[in-house]
């Protein structure tokens, strides 16, 4: 490990020369698609991450701390991720900032925690960084900070059921209010396959591109049989209350095994959804942005001020511990993530710091009798700052605590 402050070794990072357009003004403005957070903004983004690791920790869960940067190979995730979205680093070797956190914790999982006796339970917190091409053609970045859990080494239906319930209990401490209509919407990779599986083999491909994007004027041009379109049409629009979803998905696939098993998940956490106030719906279309998932998928949807916002995202990853694990019975995965900036600007009127108190004098000589002061109300736990010089009167001091957002202020006299 290199000492604190050295110079990162040059087969890590290259300083590249400046651009030949820059000017002073870009020095004064953040990457493109990247903002910088305020100090409330901040604060809230702590306070929901305090408080979806305590729930965390009350299920067994312990942190790791997944690196920032892993070698593309593990960033693609087999595949699963368009190498366009990914951040890439001037290296030596080909390295990139990572999308998201579960590729590198599996790899970690799969090896440095090898030993560790299965099923493990582990949470982390962290950026993520993807990369987007804007209208022009410039590229965008995108930080986000994410919160979530992984639970590997457990193949059965009841770490689906384990997640799905952890995931509304981290929910249900966020402070969601009932106008937040928070949904949680529940696809199926597996179902969708075998509802593709009926179409002919090279159909398949755009017919899954078709539905999970939610592009009819591409369903209608696939070169089907009427019959088969107007199915698929129906699929598209299919989602809602789980019973009636699964009943008319038994009609087009029969009583299969995947469907009673999904059907007895679905049952086990419809209790806990409901006294949350979260609508369980499921959406057998519904495949996450990223495709990292080969069974159960997530997506917890709130309503915004103008337009649904997701907050949360997840699912079952087997094939991709299976790209790290060498053992086939400990090829198992499932996970969730919190974008917790989303989560902060939907309850953000509920977050609020404390005022602190000003501690003012009138003269320099009594600046250590208000050091005294202030660590005084520290010591009582109350927020307290200084003022950084001498005031003329205790009108013009209050005057000072008001503007800057002070609840009360503590006059020294001279």
């Amino acid at each position: 490990m290199a000492p604190p402050n050295s110079t990162p070794p040059d087969s890590i990072h290259r300083i590249s020369p400046p651009h030949p357009t820059f000017n002073a003004a870009m020095a004064l403005q953040p990457a493109a698609g990247v903002r910088d957070l305020n100090p409330r903004e901040v604060e809230g983004n702590r306070r929901i991450a305090d408080q979806l690791a305590a729930v965390y920790r009350l299920w067994g869960y312990q942190e790791v701390a997944p690196p920032s940067f892993e070698r593309l190979d593990t960033l693609e995730a087999g595949g699963g991720i368009d190498g366009r979205e990914l951040v890439r680093l001037a290296s030596n070797e080909p390295l990139g900032l990572r999308p998201e956190l579960t590729a590198s914790i599996a790899r970690a999982a799969s090896t440095r925690l090898a030993e560790r006796p299965r099923p493990l339970r582990l949470w982390a917190m962290g950026s993520t960084f993807r990369s987007s091409t804007a209208e022009g053609g410039s590229q965008r970045l995108h930080e986000q900070l994410q919160s979530g859990v992984e639970l590997l080494g457990d193949q059965t239906a009841a770490a689906d059921v384990e997640l799905m319930r952890l995931l509304l209990a981290a929910a249900g401490a966020l402070g969601l209010q009932a106008h937040h209509q928070p949904r949680l919407l529940v696809g199926h990779h597996g179902v969708l396959s075998a509802l593709l599986r009926q179409l002919p083999e090279q159909q398949q491909g755009a017919a899954r591109a078709a539905l999970t994007n939610f592009d009819p004027l591409a369903l209608a041009q696939l070169a089907l049989p009427d019959s088969d379109r107007q199915r698929l049409g129906n699929l598209m629009r299919l989602r809602g209350e789980p019973a009636k979803v699964l009943y008319q998905l038994e009609q087009w696939l029969g009583p299969i095994p995947l469907l009673a098993e999904l059907g007895e998940t679905l049952a086990a956490v419809a209790p806990a959804a409901e006294r949350l106030g979260v609508q369980l719906q499921l959406d057998p279309s519904f495949q996450p942005h990223f495709a990292l998932y080969d069974g159960l998928v997530l997506k917890l949807v709130c309503q915004g001020q103008e337009v649904p916002v997701e907050i949360a995202s997840g699912g079952r990853y087997d094939a991709l511990v299976g790209r790290f694990c060498p053992e086939p019975s400990e090829a198992a995965g499932v996970g969730f993530g919190f974008d917790v900036g989303a989560v902060r600007e939907l309850v953000a009127p509920a977050i609020g710091s404390p005022s602190p108190v000003l501690v003012a004098y009138g003269n320099h000589h009594h600046l250590a009798a208000a050091l005294d002061q202030l660590e005084a109300l520290h010591q009582m736990g109350t927020c307290a700052e200084l003022l950084s010089g001498a005031c003329a009167n205790q009108a013009e001091a209050e005057a000072l605590g008001q503007a800057r957002g002070c609840g009360r202020t503590l006059w020294i006299a001279p």
